[in-house]
């Protein structure tokens, strides 16, 4: 592409309300566009980012055997109520009515529509396995849309859903999108982990994440530099150190400890560590309050708490519901007669002598044991946290933050069972189709790759979803010489089946070159005063310039981009 008289532009100034350098400098380039709240427009440049990320999806989706087909984005609530998950999505979900009052909403996913599709097809054990899978636009009411293209309210993504007879079929073809998946991210230059993750609202049995690695991801990546066990933090198991206590227990007392209702401030008036203490939150899970109690230096995990409990939802009680059920001002329940039932962490079991709230406004009880309460259900209900213990080999625990690019799930029956999706068995038996569910945003594998590979210049794009693999930067295009060694340049790159911008505008060779870094395209050629001697100047992005004769350059384009 020839930049003079394209839509091409940049922009020397920061972009003001951008939060990420990422964001920041995609802007800057001229790819993205803010039009509102959560919503982006993509130029000319950053399409042909996405487009080529799109493409690889495609390539890999193609060759694992899934088929595409593209979903309508206005669909009837009516598949979301029958699904159960009109509830679930909430306020975010985007709701609308139309001329008859008839209910639609903006698809947020498209589970309910390719069991739809799924319906056409499926009769016996038969006409499966097979894949289907779309790259379309999503939406979602977020209600804190931020970082840019990480968390909009309208994002194209790639979603497959396999369809097995049993869970044997559906490991195999959960297999081939996991390998994919990989296959798809490594074509792409992202640095990723993969973690276990919680189902939320899609459900099912397993979920695993593709994480890329970086400071502004919003998820907290648990892995251990000893082993391969890798988990987001919401699921990551918390192990306790079984070492034996040889404390002895002694006598229960209360204490007067006016005005100090949190821990930091019950620790500095009791002189204790907090370590000592005990929390006790009052929580509610679906319809039923639940005291939970957990060492005073961590924190619940509301997840955790609703998977032990086989609930839907939990939820911290608001301040009257605290006051009524422990008769005191918040800051001083305790599990010591309490009306309602007591979920433990197995933590505490594990202590003695600890300091809990007295359900008494300004007192606390001190050396308090596992005798003075009883307790309906003890589990792992808190978050792990940095140099905890692995589970798998015991080493200590490291962070790192991380976007969710992709994810996969196992989602059984979950959606066949509710919509309707069953087969005939070989004995002629009406069984409900074993589904699983691939997911990747496109935006966000972009924005992720921006920000692991922006520099002080701009973004250093992998060559394979760089906007252009060369840039050719023509000196000064008065130049007889220089202009036809540009040419004859540009001619020759495109026909080796490079993707080459070639920058012909009447700008000052200064503004040339920022650009070609800012926009971020590996490899860049300058054509300047030694044109006449058949000698150009050749670089990678980032690097040191190196001059090179004009009969070794298609060999040296062809290196640089390979390194």
């Amino acid at each position: 592409m020839k930049l003079s008289n394209q839509f091409f532009y940049t922009l020397r100034e920061d972009a003001k309300d951008e939060e990420t350098r990422s964001g920041n400098y995609l802007v800057r380039s001229g790819m993205i566009k803010k039009v509102g709240t959560g919503i982006y427009l993509f130029m000319p440049l950053g399409l042909k980012v996405l487009k080529k990320i799109e493409t690889i999806i495609r390539e890999e989706m193609n060759k694992a055997g899934a088929q595409e087909v593209l979903m309508p984005s206005l669909i009837p609530e009516d598949y979301y109520i029958q699904s159960g998950r009109k509830d679930v999505f909430g306020h975010d979900m985007f709701s609308l009515k139309d001329r008859y009052n008839r209910g639609y909403v903006l698809g947020p996913t498209h589970e309910e529509l390719f069991v739809y599709a799924a319906k056409e097809m499926i009769h016996s054990y038969k006409d499966m396995p097979f894949n289907i899978y779309q790259i379309a636009n999503k939406y979602r009411d977020e209600p804190r849309p931020r970082f840019g293209l990480i968390r909009t309210r309208e994002f194209a993504m790639k979603d497959a859903y396999s369809f097995d007879v049993d869970e044997e079929g559906c490991e195999v073809s959960y297999q081939k999108m996991f390998q994919a998946y990989q296959n798809i991210f490594d074509r792409i230059g992202l640095n990723y982990k993969i973690v276990r993750a919680g189902t939320g609202a899609m459900g099912g049995s397993l979920s695993e994440e593709f994480q890329a690695v970086v400071e502004i991801g919003e998820d907290t990546l648990v892995l251990c530099p000893n082993c391969d066990y890798a988990s987001n933090l919401e699921v990551s198991a918390c192990i306790v150190d079984e070492t034996e206590s040889y404390e002895e227990e002694k006598e229960l007392e209360l204490v007067h400890t006016p005005n100090a209702g949190t821990i930091e401030e019950i620790s500095e008036f009791l002189m204790e560590d907090k370590n000592r203490f005990v929390k006790t939150l009052i929580y509610k899970v679906d319809d039923k309050f639940y005291a939970c109690l957990i060492p005073g230096d961590r924190d619940l995990n509301e997840d955790k708490l609703r998977q032990l409990l086989n609930g839907k939802e939990a939820v911290l009680a608001d301040i009257e519901e605290v006051e009524r059920i422990t008769k005191a001002k918040v800051g001083f329940a305790g599990p010591i007669d309490l009306s309602i039932p007591i979920i433990m962490d197995h933590h505490v079991q594990m202590m003695k002598n600890f300091i809990v709230g007295a359900n008494k406004t300004d007192y606390h009880y001190k050396n308090v044991n596992l005798k003075d309460f009883k307790v309906k259900k003890i589990g792992d209900i808190i978050n792990v946290q940095e140099g905890d213990l692995c589970p798998k080999c015991g080493a200590k625990l490291t962070f790192k933050k991380g976007i969710e690019c992709g994810n996969t799930f196992k989602l059984g029956t979950k959606y066949s069972e509710s919509l309707g999706l069953n087969y005939l068995d070989k004995e002629n038996k009406l069984r409900p189709v074993v589904m699983g569910c691939y997911g990747i945003g496109l935006a966000r594998i972009m924005t992720s790759v921006a920000e692991q590979n922006a520099d002080d210049m701009g973004i250093a794009w992998p060559a394979q979803i760089a906007p252009f693999e060369v840039a050719l930067v023509l000196i000064n295009e008065k130049d007889e010489v220089q202009k036809a060694v540009a040419d004859k340049l540009y001619q020759t790159i495109q026909s080796m089946g490079f993707d080459v911008v070639y920058d012909d505008r009447k700008e000052r060779p200064g503004v040339k070159f920022k650009d070609m870094e800012l926009i971020g395209v590996p490899v860049q050629i300058t054509v300047g005063k030694r044109a006449v001697e058949g000698i150009v100047e050749i670089k990678r992005r980032g690097k040191e310039k190196e001059e090179i004769s004009l009969d070794l350059l298609n060999e040296k384009i062809v290196e640089l981009l390979n390194c």
